[in-house]
């Protein structure tokens, strides 16, 4: 299977997998938040930063997913590695309020480690399109 096709169908699981996380985040904060991986609900009205989380989860499957249709790979590459810093940050957050280490690592971490492996990927595909010609221009005859 070419690279870029293996590209495009990780990039699409992802997109759809945070887009659903997401969303549920959005639409029932209160069952999707024992999935995150932290031991206790917010307190007071602390309930509304799960929906700010679901929010930001959203929006970067949109632009990863506008990235992806509009054909713009190497910069989808760069997102990718970037957004796979907010995984990194979810698994340190669970690890740090002494939550789930298997969801922190098992969730969290591999979403964002196979985030980076798809963007070190999609860098890959791209290197050459990326990289100036090295040949001269033609000259006038």
């Amino acid at each position: 299977m070419p690279l870029k096709k293996i590209n495009t169908v990780l990039t699409a699981a992802f997109i759809l997998f945070i887009l659903w996380f997401g969303t549920e985040f959005i639409v029932s904060p209160d069952t999707t938040a024992a999935g995150f991986g932290l031991p206790s609900w917010p307190s007071g009205d602390g309930g509304g930063f799960l929906i700010i989380k679901g929010i930001r989860d959203v929006v970067m499957a949109l632009v990863l997913g506008t990235l992806l249709v509009t054909g713009h790979r190497r910069a989808l590459g760069w997102v990718l590695l970037v957004e796979a810093l907010a995984a990194y940050g979810d698994m340190t957050t669970v690890l740090a309020h002494h939550g789930s280490v298997a969801t922190a690592l098992g969730v969290h971490g591999l979403t964002a480690t196979l985030m980076v492996v798809n963007g070190l990927l999609m860098m890959h595909e791209t290197r050459e399109v990326a990289a100036a010609p090295a040949r001269p221009a033609p000259q006038p005859a």
